[in-house]
């Protein structure tokens, strides 16, 4: 569009008020009941200014911007008093507008009288579109609106240009997350860290985060479960010229269910960001013409220090290593003819240099193609090709293994299930919601003589196969599968059906697990291999056996108590012959009455007890 249709069109646009205005429902979290709405403007439905986006770029374009928002600012009071729609209006503004005379409060408390709407029920929702120039000027201009009875929001954090430098500077009473942070919540643990973090900033800021694109129930019940005030999105409703007053039923249902959503795990345990930083050892620098005596001497002085670092007009040149001068000065007469020479005749002209930022993982590649020599010799580190210090191979094993062991607490490196401490969060998150749940405690009877017998590769393979079928027969919404190590599980059910769940595992698991055996053993039931003491015994089939403890409103106060029932129990089904499931009935040495209508019919397949 060339400007002079654009100028034609944007002024037809203001003469004749051609701005339609829809309404999406924002609902409160807390009672399940429409807060307010979103204006979202349009428009001529018959022109390419029809999308937002097009017409405010227009409008930029040609110069008309304030007269187009305030005519959108207009037509969203006017269309709201017109439906006598209840609750908060959120109407989108710029943040430049309100220095501008229209939005000053005194001219802004006139026009909502006019169209009978209380300063209180108006949010003005900044939208950050451009790059905030005077954060004082916009910080006053907000409280003076404030002092008059309007609320500010801020418009999709997390995607305009200084988002959490304007949350501070302008103090909002709502913060609005962007769509991007929210969609695929339920199976995304970064963003899950992100919206928990905002969260936790809303609370000690006083203010309430709205969550926007919410679009399906599995994120908005995580969005439930990490404390968010307000939502809104496709599936709580539509952008609608005259929109519904009350949510779905199957949003209150959502809201008000009573089960505590799975999290998603983070697989590394937050270790993957780790790098060369943190191996980064302070060490002075020689130069390439420093006498090798000298070179020596620092290294005799600073004991824990393994090599020094050569180096010219700050760029790292080579490196000495304690080992290789010790070796030169004790041979014979090597002091007297290279004592005063220059270190750069001893130095390593090609040592491994490494950026400060480079990734742990990348660092070991490095290490490894270099060879053993860079292992024991160590590295330079630099910064910006500049040097900042040095790096021990044993530093570097020592993170590597500490990685291995933390990420290995987050997700076990076999299944890639959740492992310990997802595991102790969640089962925190259970008993401060107090709702009821199941601990089942799963354990592979008879599996060492079947490592023995059959070796490490299909033992991983069985516990593959018991980990398809747990995860196959957990409903991932409700359930939680972890693996707390070799071949112990821990699923954490609100399903109501857990027990049929446990039945149908348990056969399925006799069923499948044949697959993995020779016909032979398969036939006669089992297979001979030496016990601890070096005797030949004969060995059943692996089996499965699942320790279930039923967990109540009250009994249990602490994850420690859950899991040591749990144990119990699972010693207890492990007692049965073959596959079988115990259900401890007992919480904490009181017994619980199950009624007999309540409990599933149990399989013949399965061996159940109860105590």
């Amino acid at each position: 569009m060339n400007l002079s249709y654009l100028r034609v069109a944007l002024s037809g646009v203001l003469e004749h008020k051609r701005i339609t205005t829809l309404f999406q429902p924002i609902v409160d979290m807390r009672n399940a009941s429409v807060y307010g709405y979103e204006a979202l403007s349009r428009g001529p439905s018959d022109s390419p200014l029809h999308s937002p986006m097009a017409l405010l770029r227009s409008a930029d374009h040609i110069g008309l911007a304030a007269e187009v928002e305030q005519l959108c600012f207009e037509m969203a009071l006017h269309q709201f008093a017109e439906r006598k729609l209840s609750g908060k209006l959120f109407a989108n503004l710029r943040p430049a507008r309100l220095v501008e005379p229209y939005f000053q409060p005194a001219n802004l408390a006139k026009v909502l009288k006019s169209f009978g709407i209380a300063p209180q029920n108006l949010i003005l929702e900044l939208t950050e579109s451009d790059p905030v120039e005077d954060y004082a000027q916009l910080a006053a201009a907000s409280e003076a609106l404030r002092r008059i009875g309007l609320s500010v929001a801020m418009d999709d954090l997390g995607e305009g240009f200084s988002s959490l430098r304007l949350w501070s500077e302008m103090k909002p009473g709502y913060v609005k997350l962007d769509k991007h942070f929210i969609s695929g919540l339920n199976q995304d643990p970064v963003k899950l860290q992100f919206v928990r973090s905002m969260q936790q900033i809303a609370d000690n800021a006083n203010a309430l985060i709205i969550a926007e694109g919410v679009e399906t129930a599995s994120e908005l019940a995580i969005v439930r479960d990490l404390g968010i005030a307000f939502v809104q999105g496709y599936l709580i409703g539509r952008p609608a010229a005259t929109p519904s007053a009350v949510p779905s039923p199957d949003v209150v249902q959502s809201i008000g269910r009573v089960e505590i959503s799975v999290f998603p795990s983070v697989t590394n345990g937050g270790s993957g960001q780790r790098c060369a930083r943190q191996l980064l050892i302070e060490a002075p620098v020689v130069t390439p013409a420093t006498p090798s005596e000298q070179v020596l001497e620092l290294l005799l002085k600073h004991q824990g220090l393994h090599a020094v670092a050569v180096v010219k007009n700050g760029l790292p040149v080579g490196m000495l290593t304690r080992p290789l001068l010790l070796d030169r000065f004790t041979r014979i007469y090597t002091r007297e003819l290279y004592g005063k020479k220059p270190c750069s005749v001893f130095m390593e002209k090609d040592p491994l240099v490494v950026d400060i930022g480079t990734q742990i993982a990348d660092l070991s590649e490095l290490v490894v193609m270099k060879g053993k020599q860079a292992f024991t010799d160590g590295f330079i580190i630099t910064e910006n090709g500049q040097y900042r210090g040095m790096g021990s191979g044993y530093d570097l094993m020592r993170t590597i293994t500490e990685m291995q062991v933390v990420a290995a607490r987050y997700a076990n490196p076999l299944t890639l299930l959740p492992g310990n401490v997802p595991l102790h969060e969640h089962t925190d998150r259970l008993l401060a919601a107090g709702v009821e749940f199941v601990a089942a405690h799963c354990d592979l009877d008879y599996f060492k003589p079947f490592n023995d017998v059959y070796g490490y590769r299909k033992g991983d393979a069985m516990i593959q196969l018991l980990v398809r079928i747990l995860s196959q027969e957990c409903d991932p919404s409700l359930d939680f599968l972890g693996h707390v190590g070799g071949d112990d599980f821990i699923v954490l059910f609100q399903s109501r059906d857990w027990q049929v769940r446990c039945q149908r595992a348990l056969a399925r698991f006799d069923a499948e697990r044949m697959a993995l055996f020779q016909f032979e053993h398969v036939a006669e039931g089992g297979y001979f291999s030496e016990n601890r003491l070096g005797k030949m015994v004969f060995h059943p089939l692996v089996s499965l056996s699942i320790g279930a403890v039923p967990v109540g409103q009250e009994g249990f106060c602490q994850r420690q108590e859950v899991e040591r029932a749990a144990a119990e129990a699972k010693k207890q089904a492990k007692k049965q012959d073959g596959s079988s499931l115990f259900v401890e009935r007992r919480q904490c040495g009181k017994a619980v009455d199950t009624p007999v209508e309540d409990q599933p019919a149990v399989s013949p397949l399965d061996n159940v007890a109860a105590a």
